[in-house]
């Protein structure tokens, strides 16, 4: 029985970026600072009107779902690792040649929640509330959106994929 899989270009600097960002991901989650608002945002209240009963929630599910976020976050780093490599040492062309990321299906559900999670991380630090936001100059709004064009393009290929097995 062989294993599917999506196979993606991506240019290996936007692969060195990914890693690193997913890198970051990871380190926030393995802090675990309550008073972070981007693991609050990770971990949200289940009971916004009861404090009591939100605090007994989080007490009680904080460190599992935590758990989870780092394993799925840990499976797409290991799909990144053919991309991690100094891009400021390549030329350009090099920095921009494609490179196939594989995604086995198994793995598709913890790359779609690792990049939704990371964009939320991302919103939360850049206080972004909506896609109407004013953006301003702002460049590292751009990052939230190229995650967000990345998952749009995942969620694609996972369809596609779907369809030629006739799931």
């Amino acid at each position: 029985m062989t294993s599917h899989r999506i196979v993606l270009p991506l240019a290996l600097i936007e692969g060195a970026h990914l890693a690193r960002l997913v890198d970051d991901f990871r380190d926030i989650i393995r802090e675990r600072d309550s008073g972070d608002p981007a693991v609050r945002r990770l971990t949200p209240s289940a009971y916004p009107d009861d404090a009591t009963a939100a605090q007994s929630f989080a007490d009680s599910t904080r460190d599992d779902l935590l758990d989870r976020r780092l394993i799925e976050a840990e499976k797409v780093s290991a799909a990144l690792a053919p991309f991690r490599a100094d891009v400021d040492s390549l030329s350009e062309q090099d920095a921009l040649a494609p490179q196939d990321l594989v995604i086995l299906d198994d793995d598709i559900d913890a790359w779609l929640r690792t990049l939704t999670a990371l964009r939320l991380v991302i919103a939360t630090r850049l206080g972004i509330t909506s896609d109407e936001n004013d953006r301003g100059d702002d460049g590292r709004h751009d990052v939230y959106d190229w995650l967000g064009y990345r998952l749009e393009v995942l969620i694609q290929a996972a369809d596609e994929s779907d369809e030629r097995r006739g799931d």
